[in-house]
């Protein structure tokens, strides 16, 4: 033991743990005091609904509080594994309990001992009495009131409440649930949290009614009643999105202030290049449209997010802006063009928006390039000037390098430091989630200004030149002969609930496209149960007959191995495709996408399901993102159970790309109440943002994998339920940095975001 011990020291410095522990710990994200105090409970234990011995019932989990006696150690029968057993008694009977593996716990519980066992119980086949396994056991001070015996009372004059609710933690193999809350009870005893300065203002805490540190860390993991741990919950999670909005709301202030292209483009030539499409502009097309050619008309930086289903039109609002950079001069020429820079996640969906801002730009004569892992492609072809032509890499970043090329279309290859522009003015990023924060700030730096004088994360260096951006704001001929950094637009299909765009995109201004073009007719969907399997064949059969094309998604790629107990048992796209060939569509060519091919072969398979050489494509969630055929009108997804509802409406998409009516059938073979209802939500949302609210609310906080996948933790993804809570923190970290944007007056405030602590979003 050391002899001061604080947050930061070790857990070892308050609780002897062996190597096991150390490792389970370690997985659990563990390793100081700090950490452990902010591993806070799943959910808490109620002793309402603890059992009696008598009341207890096959496969149900239980709490049971009682006496332990007639412990003892011995081996399973014919299986040599030591174990440990046991009787469990209370006042209305006696139940037997097992632990295999454990025969340590004979010992260490101690005969006669006052305990809470928590488990599952089972039920013995020949003499149908009931038995624990492998229950968790903890010994207690007393009873709660109303359990067991009246005579047993605690000694030390605990209440009779105080196990009235018990935390519950996440766990891992090594570390129980009782172990982390005991050794938080020494942490306490240790009086750590008396040298734990509150990191929130004192203002904010009385605006809110929120309590103190001390007195909500006490309260989340030791709650007398209810309303203590909701209180503590509910400050913990404001604490958490506060810093978040603080961090974000930070980096947009100092984005802001890095200068930029002015692009003010006439509405009338606006209005020209919108009547192209071969489609009405929605309202919340053209308003998007508005929102962004308004911030490319001011000195700064544009940093904004467009959101919107799967079909609303992003491409062509990104078109549309990009059009207005691209027929700017760059300041003082009268020759050459401003350029825009466009990152998509995958080479098939780089390819798809290649050919699309063909059909959008070959009138004007627009020099349009590809760039991916395996090729590059210049439009227009100087033997073909209506078509493209492969060139090599080296010619490409030459004419990208001396302005020639107006549009760079590509992957991850983009942000190679090869790769540098001579007027970059407009960087586009498409399924923004997709890419992690430092990659997205590669981009932003490609110009060859931007990059002498920017950081990687698009903050400004510190240079002489420094007092020279804020003595001439609105001088664009000193913006311009400083470092322009591109206009950034982030795109994402992916609708989200407000209260989590409000928080992990803090950083960007928001526009939402929520209307579908005209003529487009609502998907068709319907949830398939095992007995209705055939018939629904029979329907995709009818849309294939008229000449349509059809998807199959599976959740695996191959079979699952039958010796690993823990081999997810789901349909696997390889056994599908020759299921589907050899007994259902033997009429039809079937073709199999997954991930793990190679570039050119996926992309040969997706050429000929566009050609209709393939009428079948049976794939993974691969086509999640990027794949564009108007003509395929049906897709099937197995297994549905396995996928979020945000993946599964983003799967549908696929076949929302004309005018034909499309169809979704969702097959499982989860008949239970539960996930029945949540894949009929698919039915009744009428878009993705309603759906995700929807999931938000009917499964909890990270009900679309967003805690795990944007590292939110899961007492904040309980604060993004409450859209007052969200709009609180938010409002307080704007008022903050308007009063004091350097943070002098918050030094605790100022330190956790230097330490780096806050949490980055992303995919990866």
């Amino acid at each position: 033991m050391t002899d001061k011990i604080d947050e930061k020291s070790p857990i070892n410095s308050i609780a002897r743990i062996t190597e096991t522990q150390k490792k389970a710990l370690s997985k659990l994200g563990i390793g100081t005091i700090r950490d452990l105090l902010y591993h806070f409970p799943n959910r808490y234990g109620d002793t309402a609904s603890i059992k009696t011995i008598d009341s207890l019932l096959p496969k149900e989990k239980a709490v049971v509080f009682g006496t332990i006696e007639n412990l003892k150690t011995s081996k399973a029968y014919n299986k040599k594994i030591p174990m440990a057993e046991g009787t469990l008694k209370d006042d209305t009977g006696t139940v037997k309990i097992t632990w295999f593996n454990q025969p340590y716990i004979a010992k260490m519980i101690g005969e006669g001992s006052l305990v809470r066992i928590e488990g599952t119980v089972s039920k013995r086949q020949k003499s149908d009495s009931l038995y624990f396994s492998n229950p968790e056991i903890e010994k207690v001070g007393s009873l709660p009131q109303g359990v067991g015996d009246a005579l047993f009372r605690d000694k030390e004059g605990v209440s009779q409440d105080a196990w009235r609710l018990y935390p519950i933690y996440q766990e891992t193999k090594g570390i129980r649930s009782a172990w982390i809350y005991h050794t938080i009870q020494k942490i306490f005893k240790q009086n750590i949290l008396e040298n734990l300065e509150d990191p929130l203002p004192r203002e904010i805490l009385d605006r809110y009614n929120l309590p103190g540190f001390k007195t909500a860390m006490i309260w989340m993991h030791s709650p007398q009643k209810e309303s203590d741990a909701k209180a503590a919950r509910k400050r913990f999670a404001f604490e958490e999105v506060f810093f978040i909005q603080v961090q974000k709301q930070k980096a947009r202030r100092e984005f802001k202030k890095n200068p930029a292209f002015v692009i003010d483009k006439d509405e009338k030539d606006i209005n020209e290049f919108v009547k192209r499409f071969p489609f009405e502009a929605t309202r919340s097309q053209k308003d998007s449209i508005e929102s962004i050619l308004s911030d490319m008309r001011k000195s700064h930086a544009m940093s904004r997010l467009l959101e919107g289903d799967v079909g609303s039109g992003k491409t062509a609002v990104a078109a549309t802006t990009a059009y207005a950079a691209v027929t700017t001069r760059p300041l003082g020429q009268t020759f050459g063009t401003l350029q825009v820079a466009y990152m998509a996640p995958t080479e098939i969906l780089a390819r798809q928006h290649f050919e699309n801002f063909i059909t959008y730009f070959e009138y004007l004569g627009i020099s349009i390039g590809l760039i991916t892992g395996a090729k590059c492609r210049k439009f227009p072809s100087k033997v073909n000037p209506k078509g493209w032509t492969d060139i090599s890499r080296t010619q490409l970043l030459k004419w990208v390098g001396s302005g020639e090329i107006s549009i760079l279309i590509g992957t991850h290859a983009l942000i190679q430091k090869k790769v540098s522009f001579k007027h970059l003015a407009y960087t586009i990023i498409d399924e923004q989630h997709r890419f992690g924060v430092q990659q997205r700030a590669k981009l932003v730096t490609r110009g060859k200004n931007a990059e002498q004088t920017l950081n990687s994360d698009g903050t400004r260096k510190l240079t002489k030149e420094k007092d020279t951006y804020s003595k001439a704001r609105t001088s664009a001929s000193v913006l311009h002969s400083l470092a322009s950094i591109p206009h950034l637009l982030s795109m994402s299909a992916t609708p989200i609930p407000r209260t989590l765009a409000l928080t992990i995109y803090g950083d960007l201004d928001l526009s939402i496209l929520d209307e579908m073009p005209k003529g487009r007719k609502p998907i068709i969907t319907e949830v398939v149960l095992p007995t209705n399997r055939q018939s629904t064949y029979e329907k995709i059969r009818k849309e294939l007959e008229a000449g349509r094309q059809a998807y199959v998604i599976c959740p695996r790629i191959d079979e699952p191995d039958p010796a690993k107990e823990t081999a997810v048992l789901a349909k696997s796209a390889k056994a599908e495709a020759k299921r589907l060939k050899r007994d259902i569509f033997p009429e039809y060519e079937i073709e199999v996408l997954h991930s793990k091919m190679k570039p050119a072969e996926k992309e040969s398979i997706m050429n000929d399901f566009a050609d209709y050489k393939t009428q079948i494509l049976v794939a993974t969630s691969v086509v999640e993102v990027g794949v564009n055929v108007p003509n395929a009108t049906v897709i099937v997804i197995e297994g549905a159970e396995r996928f979020g509802l945000a993946q599964l409406h983003q799967l549908r998409g696929r076949v929302i790309r004309s005018n034909h009516q499309a169809y979704c059938y969702v097959f499982t073979e989860n008949s239970s109440k539960k996930t029945v209802e949540r894949l009929k939500a698919l039915q009744t949302a009428k878009n993705g943002f309603e759906l995700s609210e929807f999931d938000l609310k009917l499964r909890g906080p990270g009900s679309l994998g967003i805690g795990k996948q944007w590292g939110i933790s899961d007492i904040a993804m309980e604060a993004l339920s409450n859209l007052k809570m969200v709009e609180a923190a938010r409002n307080e970290a704007t008022r903050i940095l308007e009063e004091d944007e350097e943070l002098k007056k918050y030094p605790l405030i100022r330190k956790k975001i230097e330490d780096g602590k806050i949490r980055e979003f992303h995919f990866e």
